[in-house]
């Protein structure tokens, strides 16, 4: 599958904010979370300037933030379109990331909903748990880790 990223635009945000909705509504609400459009809207433009448009065929399906800051790269988002969860391209992404940050000597961190299925996703790439606010796991992964050495 080819997938190209793009800088968002202003003009991505209804689509992006309707993804982020469609994707996390129920994660959040199970994690105790608030589904308001106001919270929607402030998740998504934290971390703009980040922000990287997922297309297929010149058709959005994702969103992935990603701040490259050294000694720690911090995976802000990540969503894709339901229509393409569990085809792989997840975790395709992610071992990008993954793979660039270590070539660069960093390490990655993210956070993650209690309740969003995508930890096992995570910890399976070699994150673990670091800590935890009331909502999220925060999750770390060192850079000497490397993709032959994960199950």
């Amino acid at each position: 599958m080819n997938v190209l990223l793009r800088p968002a635009t202003q003009s991505d945000i209804p689509s992006l904010l309707a993804l982020r909705k469609d994707v996390m509504d129920e994660h959040l609400r199970n994690s105790g979370a608030s589904t308001s459009e106001d919270e929607h809207l402030k998740r998504l433009m934290y971390g703009f300037e980040h922000a990287q448009v997922l297309e297929v065929n010149g058709r959005p399906i994702g969103l992935m933030k990603l701040a490259r800051k050294a000694p720690t790269w911090e995976l802000i988002q990540i969503q894709l379109d339901s229509s393409y969860r569990g085809t792989g391209l997840g975790t395709q992404l992610l071992w990008e990331v993954i793979e660039e940050a270590a070539e660069n000597g960093c390490d990655v961190q993210l956070s993650v909903l209690k309740a969003n299925p995508a930890r096992s996703l995570y910890e399976r790439l070699g994150f673990e748990v670091v800590g935890q606010d009331e909502h999220e796991y925060h999750m770390h992964r060192r850079a000497a880790i490397h993709r032959r050495d994960v199950q």
